[in-house]
């Protein structure tokens, strides 16, 4: 049936704001992680390395917001340690490849306004060092080889993308 339903707008699309949505969705308030295929990656701070992962692996930036809990860190280790996004489509439990983890608040950057990004959706320190943590401590207890980076420090990242291939996962 075409036209428009006076409840639902054209062709049944809802006429309701996208971030309500999301917000029910979970998209909102969610466990952030921008998860990379690498061929080797290493984070430097003042100078000295102090994480860094050696051939085929995952190089994963941890945003945390106010809402998000341990569950939700071990849901995030979860599935960083199944996703199949390494080369024949394997994950690190297939082949005890190595992850990276590094936290980064300006996942939860809003630059819809302005010029500069707020952090307002973004956890304090107090509360998202725990999270992290508790996100690569659960990756250890799946099994998995895990190097960090340094938590509130200025890090200097590289890697080799391998694909690329890059993936957004929420939780």
């Amino acid at each position: 049936m075409g036209g428009k339903d006076p409840k639902r707008g054209p062709k049944g699309v809802s006429d309701k704001p996208l971030t309500r949505g999301l917000r029910t969705h979970g998209m909102m308030g969610a466990m952030r992680a921008v998860v990379q295929r690498v061929d080797g990656a290493s984070v430097v701070v003042d100078g000295e390395t102090v994480g860094e992962i050696v051939g085929e692996g995952l190089c994963v930036l941890v945003g945390v917001t106010h809402e998000d809990t341990k569950e939700k860190a071990a849901q995030l280790a979860r599935k960083l340690w199944s996703i199949r996004m390494l080369h024949e489509e394997k994950s690190c439990s297939d082949i005890d490849a190595p992850l990276l983890v590094i936290s980064q608040f300006t996942l939860y950057g809003d630059a819809r306004k302005g010029r500069r990004p707020t952090w307002n959706a973004a956890a304090p320190g107090d509360v998202a060092e725990p999270l992290v943590d508790e996100v690569v401590a659960q990756l250890r207890s799946l099994g998995a080889t895990v190097a960090t980076g340094r938590f509130g420090a200025m890090m200097r990242v590289s890697l080799t993308n391998d694909g690329p291939f890059t993936v957004l996962i929420e939780v």
